[in-house]
């Protein structure tokens, strides 16, 4: 029985979707003005792992996450470089699905741009201004009245009393309440903007993903999510002007990640503690990153430091170690087994993924023990591992690939013909010479490991 945390009613609940063996879920995406953070990347791959689990429950999901390709942040640095916004917005997608791939992100099914909903758009404010929700102010901006909807703040819990605190009413703007929040905004002739009943104008960015999710999944669907900065004021506003527009109930759960930080505290440019993703994967292998983004709760936040990179470097080095002497290209996955059954319990519970790496980790255990006395047994152990990895998004690289590093950025042979020297050396019992040599391979951030049947190495991260 899978259950999911809803932050609209603050419990986890039993997950039953609106039509049996189907999955519609949401994500609010990326605004690309810019290259994809750390902060980014947590929610991309967090999500990434829910859609996995529910294919791998043998759900049919319809995974939608949009692309906002249009608002003020990007018209004001398209004006900066002196471009059209489209070739901004076009060049920061293209990046954002090169970070993506490179974090082993599985693509969305649907990935709609609010630019191409427009009319989907205008629509909807049509319906909220027929039905008295929505009002055109004298500059022809088009303003959502929160006081005409009665369960606004449901998500956040907030009150409206509430919500007069802080709130006001910037230069230009000609709202009724300064709690109201902008459908439609006006644009001058040399503005971008597009036709609408109430003059030249863009939309407001919440009324986007209300338009792209209806469009997509329709009114009703089983999950919405996002950061949890989002979940006030836009993921509110979105519930107001969709179920005014709609009279659906919009969706039936709300998931929110968890923030990043950045050595405990909230990362930001001021700070200097401001990490693009690919800034982050020049120095860490991504599946380094990736790991360290889903060893904790999705709902936690996580906390991004050298330390916290070295534990996640460690914890991979366990499993490929244990991988690395397995032959699992021709065993069949154990099924069935106590493993299996444990790793599905705790990612039913909510996507327990910190659960669900403590049984990995009983496994590698179970591994190293069966690999003398039952090598069969243990290839098949390990032919789990990275099945369940999958599910997780990890553990799909050969076990030398990620031990080893970049080949091609290490001179192998070199490493190599130290090793067999190292070893001559010490068959000759010339300990200061095989000390030597291991020396010079402890310097080139060699780890040599001595067995039974011989020597093997791996770069140390």
């Amino acid at each position: 029985m899978l259950k999911i945390y809803n932050t609209l009613t603050q419990v986890k609940e039993e997950f039953i979707p609106i039509e049996t063996g189907k999955v519609g879920i949401y994500v609010c995406g990326i605004t690309t003005y810019d290259y994809c953070h750390l902060g980014h990347a947590r929610m991309l791959v967090a999500f990434d792992v829910v859609v996995r689990f529910l294919r791998a429950k043998g759900f049919d999901v319809n995974y939608v996450r949009n692309i906002t390709d249009i608002d003020d942040k990007i018209l004001v640095r398209a004006k900066e470089n002196g471009e059209l916004f489209s070739d901004l917005t076009d060049r920061f997608i293209a990046a954002t699905h090169e970070d993506e791939k490179a974090l082993s992100i599985l693509p969305p099914d649907q990935e709609p741009r609010a630019t191409g909903h427009i009319d989907e758009i205008i629509k909807m404010i049509e319906v909220l201004v027929r039905d008295d929700f929505a009002y055109r102010a004298d500059n022809g901006d088009v303003y959502f009245s929160v006081s005409r909807f009665p369960d606004y703040g449901k998500l956040s819990k907030k009150k409206m009393d509430e919500l007069l605190d802080g709130a006001r009413i910037e230069i230009g703007e000609l709202k009724e309440d300064p709690r109201d929040f902008a459908l439609w905004k006006y644009s001058s002739d040399e503005q971008v903007g597009w036709d609408s009943p109430w003059g030249y104008g863009r939309p407001g960015w919440h009324i986007e993903c209300s338009a792209m999710s209806s469009c997509c999944l329709g009114n009703h669907f089983d999950i919405h999510g996002g950061g949890s900065d989002l979940m006030f004021p836009h993921h509110e506003n979105e519930i107001a002007q969709t179920v005014a527009a709609t009279g659906d109930k919009f969706s039936n759960l709300w998931m929110h990640n968890g923030p990043l930080r950045v050595d405990n505290e909230k990362m930001s440019k001021s700070l200097n503690n401001f990490f693009t993703v690919r800034e982050v994967l020049e120095k860490y292998d991504s599946e380094v990153v990736r790991h360290l983004l889903i060893a904790s709760h999705y709902r936690s936040p996580i906390n991004y430091s050298e330390d916290s990179l070295k534990l996640s470097v460690s914890a991979l080095e366990r499993f490929y170690i244990a991988l690395k002497d397995l032959n699992i290209e021709n065993a069949k996955a154990l099924t069935n087994s106590q493993f299996e059954k444990a790793f599905s319990k705790a990612m039913d519970d909510d996507f327990n993924t910190p659960e669900a790496f403590s049984v990995l980790f009983a496994m590698v255990t179970e591994i190293n023990k069966e690999k003398t006395d039952n090598p069969d047994r243990a290839n098949q152990l390990g032919a789990l591992l990275v099945k369940l990895g999958e599910i997780l998004g990890v553990l799909q690289l050969a076990p030398d690939s990620f031990l080893k590093g970049n080949i091609e950025a290490v001179d192998a042979e070199l490493i190599e013909s130290l090793i067999v020297a190292r070893k001559q050396a010490r068959l000759n019992r010339e300990w200061a010479k095989a000390d030597e040599l291991r020396d010079k391979l402890t310097a080139m951030r060699v780890v040599v490991e001595d067995g039974a049947d011989g020597s093997s190495w791996r770069i140390e991260r």
